[in-house]
């Protein structure tokens, strides 16, 4: 059976067409054979028809600032439309997949897997009540995109499906590509570059977008196929429990952005709060038009007879009204009574809902009545639907995770309690956890945290924080709002000051009853060689254990993946990553504490951005119990939620790798990696390690990275709310990962995912090593077969013609100083990457291969006109526009950007 209508070569040939109509149309014939000019002679360059790229300098070469902007624009409109295609290719071969059976990583898979390996109906559900799977949406810059924009490609993707899915009469396609060209044309005369800077609620509303639009209506649908493949292998013997949870920073992470207020993040709980009630609103508005069943056809048990009797008790005026409406209709008239309940949890009148856990019961009453009226197959097909969204996303529809730097907290605590006659800032480190734990664990209050009079206005709106985050929870419930993460956490005071100022605004209160989780982001190299000592002597401390023996005993550890990479170099740091989380879960199993990582990943490779379920399968045994925790962030959130079929694969490959890897874990707790294997990849990344401090360490290395990438262009693009630097220096210090990799990135020389690889491996080759045992690692240990196939895929995005256009902007003398060597390094990595892998290129999915040669020729222009622009030392308006635009549109056809 043809389950489609179309094929990417048809629509990116029909976009491509249509664009090149609309720029001719809009603008000029002249326009649009420049635009085709430029891009024959760079497809012509890429196929090795022509001697060089010439032929596109002179082109450029004779480009006004006017034409410079079309140009600029058409490719980066024609990488918009690409990117759609691709997406509805990739929904063509899920839908195929699933057809056909042959689709890989499904839940279906999973329970074949554990039926083949004799695992038990209790075993089975033993494993799914380890599962607890949090994806958490983060606002990090790397979306470059406008609000604007990515709405008009919802409406040409959406186009796109319907020709693809709708078996159409010629006159329905002739309209349809009528609306097609209108939305392209709508698409070309919008401004693709933000006339201001997002602010943070820009940000909250785009996280908001993808729970609504996609997840809302997408996870009861994972559900249903992992227990429809249950019932099929195990025959009804297994119960599903809640398996995923949302979470976001979009307004509640202050570090680093001065723009993430008390006040955002209220305004934050109360939208998202009021989208999840409305949205439960007119789903029970649409299970009543199910549930009309006439009570004469019904046996109602007690349980629901006294469950509708409580609740008309609780809203006697409604429920008068109802048995008027729906005088021998028990479910509609129960569902009235809920919708009501759900109506006024957000407002001042009685009869509310207090928790989502009593709309959950409710609807379980239902469901229980409906079965015992032998009307199973609708609560299958319209119950538990609305019960698995509940019990998902609560009344918040994602719960928020606070995040701030450790020295607000530090700073506010010397300020206040000096007020109090407390010299804080002289204690040592002892002292400090010796002075906190008493304060914690005495029953009188040490500050007054509501009092900010005298304090620096960080200090003050630290206490605001607190204060205001102990009335968010008694308003929108604990779990809205009930973990705190400390970034650059680098002793064990630094929870306790946290756990402190909690117990003081009344969050904490010891024994019995902690309302947050406390999370400490290990980032540096510092903190990561420490870990035992500071996480022994908090599990060791008597505060602190009463924490968290009130939080069941867990402990969740963020681990930052771009700051250490960022510091250590991308082998380095991955292989400093993976031996602290041994070295975590270790720490916790000897102190009986449950470990949760939450792994802080970025969009690009350099950022800990592989695929969620082949990382989930690469993580070491001892650190899998079943939950696990990590950002999603930038683009990749776009790319993986946006379309709601991608979505639900998505979620069904980190639930397929999440269950069989908890499987792996319980029947091998830990892993048999070979010592010859361990002390390989330690000599490697050792030596990796040297190699790119000394790049960075070198002198005239900043400079070098200002003159041969777009960074300053990339630091004033209103792509994010929160500044590019945390202070006003130039420094890599204080230079966020995020434009460090976006700038690299723009200029088709990915130094953060691969540089120093070479040199590490060829430290191990020189000491001794072999290349025998280099394959042997690839092949059996999924590990470090993951690093080197995304290390390949940060090789194959970058290039080296087109990096030494770049490399010219810099000053002579530092060109010559950096660029042979990061040049060098490139050609080592490719030469020894494809030897241990076996292959003749470097990208491990033939799929990706055709992908990268259909994008090429067209970023190379863009990169081209960028680094003209970029020499220019003055540069018109037009001109400045154009230069943006190229940033854009380098962005969208590269990917994974940040």
């Amino acid at each position: 059976m043809t389950l489609h209508g179309r094929e990417l070569t048809q629509d990116v040939r029909e976009l491509g067409e249509l664009l090149g109509t609309i720029i001719e149309a809009q603008d000029s014939t002249d326009a649009y054979e420049t635009v085709e000019t430029i891009r024959n002679s760079a497809i012509a360059y890429r196929r090795g028809d022509g001697e060089s790229r010439e032929p596109i300098h002179d082109e450029l070469d004779r480009l006004s600032p006017e034409m410079q902007d079309v140009v600029a624009r058409a490719f980066t409109t024609y990488f918009e439309l690409i990117n759609l295609a691709e997406e509805r290719e990739r929904v063509r071969e899920i839908r195929e997949g699933v057809q056909s059976g042959d689709l890989s990583d499904t839940v279906e898979e999973a329970v074949e897997t554990l039926d083949a390996e004799d695992v038990d109906p209790d075993t089975v559900e033993e494993i799914l009540e380890d599962v607890m799977i949090e994806p958490t949406f983060t606002a990090h810059p790397t979306e470059a995109r406008r609000k604007t924009i990515k709405a008009k490609l919802w409406s040409v993707g959406k186009i796109i499906q319907d020709l693809d899915q709708i078996r159409l009469t010629d006159r329905e396609k002739r309209r349809m590509k009528r609306e097609l060209q209108a939305e392209v044309t709508s698409l070309w005369q919008t401004p693709q570059v933000r006339d201001r800077r997002p602010d943070v609620t820009d940000e909250t509303l785009n996280i908001q977008w993808y729970l609504e639009n996609s997840l809302f209506d997408i996870i009861s649908e994972v559900y249903d196929e992992l227990e429809h493949a249950l019932s099929e292998t195990y025959d009804g013997e297994v119960d599903v429990p809640k398996l995923y949870e949302f979470r976001s920073w979009a307004g509640s992470d202050r570090d680093g952005n001065p723009y993430v207020t008390p006040e955002v993040t209220e305004e934050t709980l109360e939208r998202q709060r009021s989208v999840a009630l409305e949205l439960y609103r007119d789903d029970l508005k649409s299970l009543s038009g199910v549930l009309s069943q006439d009570v004469e056809n019904l046996e109602m048990s007690d349980a629901f007879e006294e469950s509708h009797e409580a609740h008309k008790q609780r809203l006697p005026g409604v429920a008068d009204g109802i048995e008027e409406r729906y005088p021998d209709e028990p479910y509609r008239q129960k569902l009235k009574l809920m919708r009501e309940s759900v109506l006024r949890v957000d407002d001042v009148r009685s009869g509310a809902y207090d928790n989502d856990d009593e709309l959950l019961a409710d609807l379980e009453i239902i469901a229980e009545s409906l079965r015992e009226n032998d009307a199973d197959e609708i609560v299958d097909a319209h119950v538990k639907p609305l019960i698995r969204k509940v019990d998902t996303f609560g009344f918040s529809l994602a719960n928020l995770d606070l995040r701030d730097h450790r020295e607000k907290h530090t700073n506010a605590l010397v300020e206040t309690l000096k007020r109090e006659g407390i010299d804080y800032e002289s204690m040592s480190e002892d002292e400090r956890v010796e002075f906190l734990t008493e304060a914690i664990l005495q029953d009188d209050p040490v500050i007054d945290i509501e009092d900010d009079e005298g304090l620096s206005e960080e200090s003050a709106k630290v206490l605001t924080l607190f204060s205001d985050a102990a009335g968010w929870q008694r308003e929108y419930g604990v779990d809205a709002i009930d973990t705190y993460a400390i970034s650059w956490f680098e002793e064990s005071s630094h929870a306790l000051e946290v756990l402190f100022l909690g117990d003081q605004a009344g969050i904490v209160d010891l024994p019995g009853y902690c309302g947050f989780d406390i999370v400490p982001l290990f980032e540096s190299e510092y903190a990561l060689t420490r870990v035992r000592e500071m996480l022994g002597t908090l599990f060791e401390n008597e505060a602190y254990s009463q924490a968290l023996e009130a939080r069941n005993n867990t402990q969740e550890i963020l681990l930052g993946y771009s700051d250490s990479s960022k510091e250590n170099g991308y082998l380095a740091a991955n292989w400093e990553l993976y031996r602290n989380q041994k070295r975590m879960a270790n720490i916790c199993d000897d102190f009986g504490v449950t470990l949760r990582l939450f792994h802080g990943r970025g969009g690009s490779i350099s950022r800990g951005g592989v695929p969620m379920h082949e990382a989930m399968l690469a993580l070491p045994n001892q650190t899998v119990n079943g939950q696990i925790k990590f950002t999603e962030q930038g683009e990749a959130i776009a790319e993986k939620y946006g379309n709601p079929d991608i979505a639900e694969r998505n979620l069904e490959q980190m639930l397929n790798a999440q269950v069989l890897a908890r499987y792996n874990a319980m029947e091998n707790p830990v892993e048999d990696i070979p010592e010859e294997w361990i002390e390989a990849f330690e000599t490697a990344a050792e030596h990796a390690s040297a190699e790119y401090r000394d790049l960075l360490e070198t002198d005239g290395f900043v400079e070098y990275f200002e003159q041969a990438t777009p960074i300053t262009v990339i630091e004033n693009l209103n792509m994010g709310s929160r500044p590019a630097s945390r202070t006003e220096d130039r420094s890599l210090e204080d230079l966020r990962s995020i434009p460090w990799v976006f700038s690299w990135t723009q200029a088709r020389c990915i130094v953060p995912g691969w540089f120093s690889v070479a040199t590490g491996i060829q430290g191990y080759l020189d000491e001794g090593g072999d290349m025998e045992t280099l394959k042997e690692m690839y092949e059996e240990w999924p590990y470090f077969g993951t690093i080197l196939d995304h290390a390949g895929m940060a090789l194959a995005k970058s290039d080296m013609e087109i990096a030494t256009e770049y490399a010219d902007l810099a000053d002579d003398e530092l060109r010559e100083r950096f660029f042979p060597w990061i040049r060098s390094e490139y050609e080592n990595s490719v030469e020894l990457i494809q030897e241990i892998s076996g292959r003749e290129t470097l990208l491990n999915r033939s799929w990706m291969e055709e992908n990268l040669q259909r994008r090429n020729p067209y970023v190379d222009p863009l990169n081209l006109l960028q680094t003209r622009l970029l020499a220019q030392s003055h540069l018109t308006e037009t001109e400045r526009r154009a230069l943006r635009l190229t940033v854009h549109g380098i962005a969208a056809g590269m990917k994974n950007t940040g």
